[in-house]
C-alpha cells in the first residue's frame, strides 16, 4: 500500500484528495521509462460488480491510483472509521490533470473509446480549453463486448505509435479497466486513466448533473432520473448490495476490535 492510500472494503483507495491525486499522476507522466501506471474509479456499483468478476476485481486492485468516486464510498469510509477527505470523480480528475498539463506544457493526450463523432468533439474542445496540450490522436474501437486479437493489436499500435503522455480510455466499466490492465505491459505510455462517461460529459453529448447534485452527493439520483432504463440495475440492485457489504465490513471490524 503506497503513501496516501488506505484499505476500504478490500481496496487501497486514494486519500490524497483531488490536488494530491493530480500531482501524483503528473509525477508519473514525467517518468516515461518507469512503466505504465493507471487510474481507475471505485464507486458502489463497481465494488459490487467486482465481487463476482475476478478479472475486474484484479484490475481495480492493481490500479496504481484508485479514486473514491461516489457518495457511497465516502459514506463507507466514515462508517468504517477511515474517513476520506473528499470525493474525487473521474471528471474532476480529468479536468485537474488538463489544467496542470496546460499550465506546464509538454503533455499530449490520446483518447481511446466512444465514437468518431464524440472523439472529434473532444479534440475540438480540448484545443479551445487547453491550447498547450497536444492532441496525440484518438481511436474508436468496434462496439462489442470482446475484441479479437487483431483488434487489440490495432488499438495498442495506434496508442504506441502516437507516443502520448496520457492515454484516456472511455469504454465504460468494467470493460475499460480490464482492457487497461490486460494491455499495460504492451502500452508504451507513462499513464492511463479509465474515465468512461467523462468522454460524453466533456464532448457535451451527455449533460452532467448540476453542481448542487454533485456537491450534495446526489449526482447518482439525477443521472438515474435521466436514464432509468440504463441505470436501474446500478441503483436499484447494486446500491442495496453495497450497503449490505458495508454493514458487513463494519460489523466484522467491530467484532475484531472487541475480540
Amino acid at each position: 500500500m503506497s503513501l496516501g492510500t488506505g484499505p476500504l472494503m478490500g481496496y487501497d483507495v486514494s486519500g490524497r484528495g483531488l490536488d494530491g491525486d493530480v500531482a501524483r499522476a503528473a509525477q508519473w507522466c514525467a517518468e516515461p521509462g518507469a512503466g505504465m501506471r493507471y487510474m481507475a474509479c471505485l464507486n458502489p456499483h463497481s465494488l459490487v460488480v467486482a465481487k463476482s468478476d475476478e478479472t475486474f476485481r484484479r484490475a481495480l486492485k492493481e490500479a496504481d491510483l484508485l479514486l473514491p468516486d461516489g457518495a457511497g464510498i465516502l459514506l463507507a469510509s466514515k462508517v468504517l472509521g477511515a474517513a476520506l477527505p473528499e470525493r474525487v470523480a473521474g471528471m474532476e480528475f480529468f479536468l485537474g490533470l488538463c489544467e496542470h498539463a496546460d499550465r506546464v506544457g509538454g503533455f499530449s493526450f490520446f483518447f481511446l473509446g466512444s465514437s468518431d463523432r464524440v472523439l472529434g468533439l473532444i479534440r475540438d474542445r480540448l484545443a479551445r480549453d487547453y491550447p498547450n496540450i497536444g492532441f496525440a490522436g484518438s481511436y474508436s474501437p468496434p462496439f462489442r463486448a470482446q475484441y479479437s486479437a487483431a483488434e487489440l493489436d490495432d488499438m495498442i499500435e495506434a496508442v504506441n505509435s502516437a507516443q502520448p503522455s496520457v492515454l484516456w480510455v472511455g469504454m465504460t466499466a468494467p470493460k475499460q479497466e480490464k482492457w487497461i490492465n490486460a494491455a499495460r505491459d504492451r502500452l508504451q505510455v507513462p499513464f492511463a486513466g479509465a474515465i468512461g462517461a467523462v468522454f460524453d460529459f466533456y464532448a457535451g453529448t451527455t449533460e452532467r448533473a448540476p453542481k448542487w447534485a454533485q456537491q450534495t452527493g446526489l449526482e447518482w439520483l439525477v443521472r438515474f432520473a435521466r436514464e432509468p432504463r440504463r441505470l436501474w440495475r446500478r441503483n436499484l440492485v447494486s446500491t442495496p448490495l453495497f450497503l449490505f457489504e458495508m454493514l458487513k465490513a463494519a460489523l466484522a471490524a467491530r467484532l475484531g476490535r472487541s475480540a
